[in-house]
């Protein structure tokens, strides 16, 4: 498939695939951090964050399938290796284990500020090269974290 089937040109999806790319390599990093986290918490919020983190990696989930197939959609190849997203990942890897549950959430909360950041700039892109199927997508995604990023600051009485 080509960009100009869905009335896209391949000059202006270029750099929204490249963002998206770049996004979803974010996205898997963050993924395995939510499931280290679920896997990992202990203590007296126990049952709270293991049934938070469960939601925020099944969403997360999601939300990788929709970026790549956005991707595929537009024409391109989504990135498909863990190499390629620790290559690419702003967001860092870390070792949950015998991590403070607090900590935790503090951790989640930084990444999910850095996918902010990034879906803000591939919103600017795709305004900028006329795809509001990206935008409309991208803006769901973030209207999810800006939620549960005021819920995590609160728990965490950060807010």
């Amino acid at each position: 498939m080509d960009a100009k089937e869905i009335s896209l040109t391949e000059k202006a999806v270029k750099p929204v695939v490249d963002h998206l790319n770049d996004l979803l390599a974010n996205y898997h990093i963050h993924y395995q951090k939510l499931r280290g986290c679920h896997w990992n918490v202990k203590g007296n919020n126990f049952f709270t964050l293991h049934i938070k983190f469960e939601e925020l990696y099944t969403q997360a989930q999601l939300t990788i399938d929709e970026l790549a197939e956005r991707v595929l959609t537009l024409g391109k190849p989504p990135v498909s290796t863990f190499a390629e997203y620790i290559e690419i990942s702003q967001i860092k890897e870390v070792n949950t284990i015998g991590m403070k549950d607090t900590d935790m959430v503090k951790a989640i909360i930084e990444d999910m500020a850095k996918l902010i950041e990034l879906e803000r700039d591939i919103m600017e892109i795709t305004e900028k090269a006329g795809d509001d199927g990206t935008n409309d997508m991208v803006n769901k995604f973030m209207q999810f974290k800006e939620k549960n990023t005021w819920m995590l600051r609160s728990f965490v009485n950060e807010d």
